[in-house]
């Protein structure tokens, strides 16, 4: 199994490069980061967000192999042929390690903020669905041409081709939306899941696969988790009680080695752990490194 540090775009730039560099340096598999333009966790609007692609074209060239992608992009903000050639770009700084998050995108209030059309549930994931077969074909073709509801390409390239596989990760788990174009255009596949969710999931796309007649193991799958690691059952407890329950892992050690097992066992090929709840840095490289010693290294 691999294992995913995902940094906090609140942070400032030099943490946010120390923490990818760290990251590949004490045995991270991938580095991810959010796409947004206002923060997301529901908090204030006037704190630091920062762009993904900025981000992560500094994080290539900071990095020499750990993979690298947002988690996920915003369609709706994110026209697919300027989109290719930003993650093709990043992909050549990178030598071939960028992944391409893509999402229909749901914060309501980023578009408002910065005038992009947010629309209703339906016409976000046409859009998706759109731009998805867009760039598989940019991404494979000499030209790509689609006249479409809401694109319209003519006989656009894309040179250079990207270096690496470009694999296109699509996030979510929307059963009859989401996972039907996960099973129809993705080669990954991420949602934000404990164990027990992320089998249900699991069980929905494998349907979904099997009605567009693709094999499902052609699609590499992975979760996102809080992560609480704790010394004792007090602090488990504690966790428990303030609320830190769905999409979380929590426990000490052993109890955490049980936790990631489950994913292993239903064949989930990356967990991803988000920095937010790890502390300060000194604290959150700590944390991280317990993780990966005590707990991640049971499944490498």
């Amino acid at each position: 199994m691999r294992f995913g540090y995902w940094i906090g775009s609140g942070h400032d730039w030099g943490e946010i490069r120390r923490s990818g560099v760290r990251a590949e340096e004490t045995g991270w598999n991938g580095v991810w980061f959010a796409d947004h333009l206002l923060p997301a966790d529901g908090g204030s609007l006037d704190r630091p967000c920062h762009e993904v692609w900025s981000v992560l074209a500094g994080l290539a060239d900071a990095t020499e192999n750990v993979r690298l992608g947002p988690l996920v992009c915003g369609n709706t903000y994110r026209n697919p042929g300027l989109l290719m050639k930003q993650a093709v770009t990043t992909d050549h700084i990178s030598g071939g390690r960028i992944v391409l998050g893509l999402g229909a995108g749901w914060m309501e209030e980023e578009h408002t903020a910065y005038g992009f059309e947010f629309g209703t549930f339906s016409d976000r994931f046409d859009r998706l669905e759109e731009a998805l077969q867009i760039i598989r074909s940019m991404r494979s073709e000499a030209t790509t041409t689609l006249d479409g509801a809401r694109y319209r390409v003519l006989e656009a390239p894309l040179e250079p081709k990207p270096v690496g596989p470009l694999p296109i990760l699509i996030g979510g788990g929307g059963e009859r939306k989401t996972l039907r174009m996960v099973a129809q255009y993705a080669d990954e596949w991420n949602v934000w899941a404990e164990p027990e969710l992320m089998r249900a999931k699991i069980e929905v796309l494998d349907r979904q696969c099997e009605t567009v007649g693709r094999d499902p193991a052609d699609i590499e799958r992975s979760a996102v988790a809080l992560l609480f690691l704790c010394e004792d059952e007090a602090e488990v407890d504690a966790h428990r009680a303030a609320g830190a329950g769905r999409q979380s892992l929590i426990g000490t050690p052993a109890q955490l080695v049980e936790q990631v097992g489950a994913y292993a066992e239903m064949g989930v090929d990356e967990l991803i752990v988000p920095d937010w709840t790890l502390g300060d840095p000194v604290a959150k490289d700590d944390l991280a490194d317990r993780f990966l010693a005590e707990v991640a290294a049971e499944f490498r």
